[in-house]
């Protein structure tokens, strides 16, 4: 017996639609994780995910874990008891990040941002010089807010005052080119289930070797064993020796998902997310939908609305609107978390539904909703 599950058009904050041909990967028979075959697979998902990190570490993975776990791995890792993290938080994944440092033990200080604004690359810069942390960490593609943090200043500032830079890709990875080793990052992370278009449950990430040699030189072991990437680096590196059982289903998809990406290339795709958010804001707009986030600054693949009148006087107000569209119309939309939830709607245009025709749907959806 099955579960059949409806289809839906998924534009909120993720997942996303997955391609008919990622499926079908997933549906390839069975092998061992340490099989020559599937080690193949891995060869070639590590080598693609170093073509879309914009990196040449060696220490490029899929990690057998969601996003957040790659959060965690990142900081983890670098982080022992006592050491000083400095954050940037503009969302609840910034904050997600200081829970995380803090876990770890470390002496976490804190910049923050106005939601729906980058952060202060200047105050940023200037705790860096002053507390000279350890870790300096921030998110590239804040999911909560739809801000698009540039990258180089801060991270040019915080190796400066000598610290490690942990970035947060889970949004931008594949719908926003990057360039993790031109910016100096040291360590990074994302998922598979937003830009990708691929089923969630893996964290691509990546280590730089100034990475590694801290990780090496710790005083006491990462408090994870599964998550210590001086363990996973026997699976991962050269050597393929076990380490854990690897998702192996998960990994074909996320092979044919990269080639989906690669044969596109990242300048067309990254054109083809930008041009989706800008239909969906100029569709939007004559229904009194309003960007939160400033033009120079918005994140293509999710893009932040504030909400109409029209919208809080729907029955059930937003909620009961996100749900009608869900249970009439088959499509999903993100609410607001945090000190953003009931105002702003985060509506994710991302991988295989950064097109023209998911943002008609919607809009059409809306149109009658709303009359």
């Amino acid at each position: 017996m099955t579960t059949d599950l409806p289809s839906r058009l998924l534009l909120g904050p993720g997942p996303s639609n997955v391609h008919e041909s990622v499926l079908a990967a997933c549906a390839q028979p069975l092998v061992g994780h340490l099989d020559p075959a599937f080690l193949a697979v891995l060869d070639e998902v590590q080598q693609n995910l170093r073509s879309l990190f914009g990196t040449r570490h060696p220490m490029t993975l899929p990690l057998s874990a969601t996003g957040s776990a790659g959060m965690e791995a990142c900081l983890v890792n670098l982080l022992e008891p006592g050491d000083r993290a400095l954050i940037g938080v503009a969302g609840v994944f910034g904050v997600r990040m200081c829970e995380v440092a803090a876990r770890a033990g470390a002496d976490v200080t804190r910049i923050d941002s106005e939601p729906g604004t980058i952060l202060d690359a200047a105050a940023l810069a200037e705790a860096a010089a002053r507390l000279r942390p350890k870790v300096v960490a921030f998110v590239h593609a804040e999911t909560s807010t739809g801000v698009l943090q540039p990258v180089e200043e801060i991270a040019r500032a915080a190796r400066e005052a000598g610290a490690l830079v942990v970035l947060d890709c889970v949004t931008s990875l594949a719908g926003v080119p990057l360039a993790i080793d031109d910016w100096g990052i040291d360590a990074v992370y994302s998922g598979t289930q937003k830009c990708l278009s691929c089923p969630p449950g893996l964290s691509p990430v990546s280590f730089s070797e100034r990475a590694l040699e801290t990780v090496r030189a710790r005083s006491r072991p990462v408090q994870s064993w599964y998550l210590d990437i001086t363990l996973l680096a026997g699976y991962f590196g050269d050597d393929r020796t076990y380490h854990h059982t690897a998702p192996i289903t998960a990994v074909l998809g996320l092979a044919q998902a990269l080639r989906i990406v690669l044969a596109e290339g990242m300048e067309a795709r990254a054109a083809r997310h930008r041009e989706a958010a800008e239909s969906l804001i100029t569709s939007l707009e004559p229904l009194g939908f309003t960007p939160l986030v400033a033009e120079a600054h918005r994140l293509p693949p999710l893009t932040s609305l504030r909400l109409p009148d029209s919208v809080h006087g729907f029955e059930g107000g937003e909620a009961g609107l996100r749900r009608r569209l869900l249970e009439a119309h088959g499509i999903e939309v993100g609410a607001g978390l945090g000190p953003l939830a009931g105002k702003i709607w985060r509506i994710g245009l991302m991988g295989e539904n950064a097109r023209k025709q998911s943002v008609e749907r919607l809009t059409g959806a809306l149109e009658q909703e709303l009359g």
